[in-house]
């Protein structure tokens, strides 16, 4: 197991469209799978997608932990709202509803910023472990939000590609100044209206 180097926007790895996996179960494509989650966990992600480490396969490796959810978790995904350590290769996203919901991202090959991104909060996906056995989930919320996150890699989609408004995109560094900014937005306007 190795710690890569990961791709960062504007690197031409990250805008291909990457290769199926003709066989799932091959010896280079566990290495390449230990070499990702090694990867991940020493960048502190959420997941990670093959061509993020230079290498054009359908591979994406994610985990969805309830500290990193964010806001609280609405009664609707409370039963999905997370994800173990998952690798899937070759996945297929099929999405269920048309509601979508913006979220804030961040992502390893765009370092230092933050986004708000509209994804959809109902998908199934799909796609084979490195052991040859299909892995079918529904899921919700920010498992969902995750999973089309590394999925879009795979499609040569960073999130900013995403946004509807680039005035959401953030430094992470700003991220409180823009919290307490807002907080005083609210209380001014708590106020105003108190004051009626």
């Amino acid at each position: 197991m190795a710690i890569r180097k990961i791709a960062r926007m504007g690197h031409p790895v990250l805008k291909g469209i990457a290769r199926p996996v003709p066989d799932p179960t091959a010896p280079a494509v566990r290495a390449l799978v230990a070499d990702m989650i090694e990867t991940m966990i020493d960048a502190n992600g959420a997941g990670l997608a093959a061509p993020q480490v230079y290498e054009p396969w359908r591979i994406v490796i994610f985990q969805a932990p309830a500290e990193r959810a964010g806001e609280a978790v609405d009664e609707a995904e409370i039963f999905d709202h997370t994800a173990p350590l998952t690798v899937l290769i070759n996945p297929e996203i099929e999405i269920l509803s048309g509601e979508t919901e913006k979220g804030w991202e961040g992502c390893l090959s765009v370092p230092g910023l933050r986004g708000l991104v509209p994804r959809s909060l109902d998908i199934r996906y799909r796609g084979v472990t490195p052991d040859g056995e299909t892995i079918e989930r529904r899921a919700r919320g920010f498992h969902a939000r995750v999973v089309q996150h590394e999925c879009d890699h795979l499609d040569g989609i960073l999130y900013p590609q995403r946004m509807d408004d680039l005035a959401e995109l953030i430094f992470e560094s700003e991220a409180r100044a823009m919290l307490a900014a807002q907080m005083e937005a609210k209380e001014a306007e708590k106020e105003t209206g108190d004051a009626r």
